[in-house]
């Protein structure tokens, strides 16, 4: 007998449809899985057999051959468990294969017939009007793990059935109610979106240039690269630049969580992703770790911190091959992996936060420490950091070291709460300015196209010569140029200036100064 199941194979973000067919015959008893499967889906015959088992049901003692289609589409993971078994069951006779075109399954299978959560569960969801089409079928139910039940019941269209069990499963096969899927409170995961109270501005004292800095690159989504010597505060700067970002939209939401959802990250059961990414990564990183990669492509650092902030803590510690990876996301926020056995896009919409010392002992330019570094040790030092790679950073401020009677003025500094107000204005302008400017350009200062630039960023004569001089005296490119004008654009918003006037160029253009750096 001959029985299919519809599944879902999770490539890049996009959900591929898979049919589960599962073929009994007669001869010697054998189990064979076809159709590209990994290690992974091979060894998935010894789970289903003992979940079968311990579920209640029977193991045929017969020949089973089971073939993932399209052959051609590699399949990988555990998820293929649940489709594998429900499909023996329903050739087997042991439970009806009445609902079989109207189900789409996944779900890894322990060997006491209980189900695990997969990866890749919410991009089923958001795929399945897609998968219902090539299914042929008008409305179709997602049946998947009850740890996944906070994913899979994110989109308000789709319905699912959660089931803790094999047995569970084969119920709702046979038209029984699995558990009513409730929509579960939205909850966060690991250090990227903690609900508890983060860290805050105002534990920041002094450093008025690089907490404005902050504040302008958190309100336009600028790159921003934080320079000074040990101990001068950049990395508290920077890990408090979430603090102070608007929270995210339901849209940007769903993508945040697609992604971690892919990359099995998800590990309570619970619903949407409400705070921004801030990833991390440690100087070591590779560059497909970095970018994304792997035999079938997985999201990256990059991906991770989609709608969020990637932080480069000491940059020039970084392998120079996995810094300039960064240059077309940078520009382009997407990053396009490609391997032999397949290729995927992935979202990298992140604002760039990185922190380097001036020099190899770090101390150059510092009031209270002489530098040791020869000029040659500095110019390698500094070479690190390409300079295509530099240009695409908008911000770059210096942080010098406080004498230790400044930080007494710790408890009077500004609050992320209020510098988070400002911020949500300055993009609530930003998002009318430029919301018929088209996808393409973005919905922040940051993210301006040519064409946003040239109908947005308009100057008067006065204020165009004051522009061309000062980027011939500080040999700016033509990228660097429209950079200043991003920034100019932002702080005018934050000013509540319908115009960019030359007090605010002049703001930008510190950030572009040699001396920054």
């Amino acid at each position: 007998m001959l029985a299919t199941v519809f599944s879902g194979s999770v490539i890049g973000l996009d959900t591929h449809l898979v049919r589960v067919e599962v073929d009994i015959s007669g001869g010697l008893p054998a189990f064979h899985i076809v159709g590209l499967p990994d290690a992974a889906v091979q060894e998935s015959r010894e789970r289903v057999r003992a979940a079968v088992r311990h579920a209640g049901f029977d193991f045929p003692g017969r020949r089973i051959t089971v073939n993932l289609s399209p052959a051609d589409l590699r399949k990988e993971g555990p998820a293929f468990d649940l489709p594998i078994a429900l499909g023996v069951l329903a050739a087997s006779g042991q439970v009806s294969a009445d609902r079989l075109p109207n189900v789409i399954v996944a779900g890894e299978l322990a060997l006491d017939g209980s189900t695990r959560r997969v990866r890749g569960v919410l991009s089923m969801a958001c795929d399945l009007p897609a998968l219902e089409r090539e299914a042929g079928s008008s409305r179709m139910v997602l049946v998947v793990p009850r740890e996944n039940g906070g994913e899979a019941t994110v989109v308000s269209r789709v319905a699912a059935e959660l089931v803790s069990s094999l047995k569970e499963a084969a119920g709702v096969l046979e038209g029984a109610e699995a558990g009513a899927p409730q929509k579960l409170r939205s909850r966060s995961i690991a250090r990227e979106c903690g609900d508890g109270a983060g860290p805050d501005l105002c534990e920041v004292a002094g450093q008025l240039t690089a907490r404005r800095a902050l504040e302008i690159a958190a309100a336009g989504e600028h790159h921003m690269l934080l320079s000074g010597p040990p101990g001068s505060g950049k990395t508290m700067l920077a890990e408090r630049v979430p603090s102070v970002l608007p929270r995210l939209s339901e849209g940007e939401a769903v993508e945040v969580t697609k992604i971690y959802s892919v990359a099995g990250l998800l590990r309570e059961e619970g619903g949407l992703i409400e705070r921004r990414p801030f990833r991390s990564p440690h100087h070591t990183v590779s560059d497909a770790a970095l970018i994304g990669g792997g035999r079938l492509p997985k999201p990256g650092e990059v991906s991770l911190a989609h709608r969020g902030v990637l932080f480069l803590d000491e940059v020039t510690e970084f392998r120079r091959s996995a810094l300039e990876v960064l240059r077309q996301p940078l520009v382009d926020r997407r990053v396009q992996v490609s391997r032999v056995r397949g290729s995927a896009t992935f979202p990298a919409d992140f604002t760039l936060v990185a922190t380097m010392n001036p020099c190899p002992c770090g101390y150059l330019g510092d009031a209270g420490k002489d530098c040791v570094c020869t000029p040659l040790a500095v110019e390698r030092y500094r070479s690190r950091l390409s300079g295509p790679l530099l240009d695409r950073i908008d911000l770059h401020v210096s942080v010098p070291r406080l004498p230790v009677e400044a930080l007494r003025g710790e408890a009077s500094s500004e609050s992320s709460a209020a510098v988070r107000e400002r911020v949500e204005k300055a993009r609530a302008v930003q998002a009318e300015r430029l919301a018929d400017s088209g996808r393409a350009s973005g919905r922040t200062n940051g993210r301006m196209d040519g064409r946003g630039l040239g109908r947005h960023c308009a100057l008067g004569p006065a204020d165009r010569q004051f522009l061309e001089k000062s980027a011939a005296a500080f040999g700016l490119s033509a990228r660097s140029y429209h950079g200043v004008l991003k920034v100019a654009r932002t702080i005018a918003d934050l000013a509540g200036a319908e115009r960019i006037g030359e007090p605010h160029l002049a703001e930008a253009l510190t950030y572009r100064s040699p001396e920054a750096l």
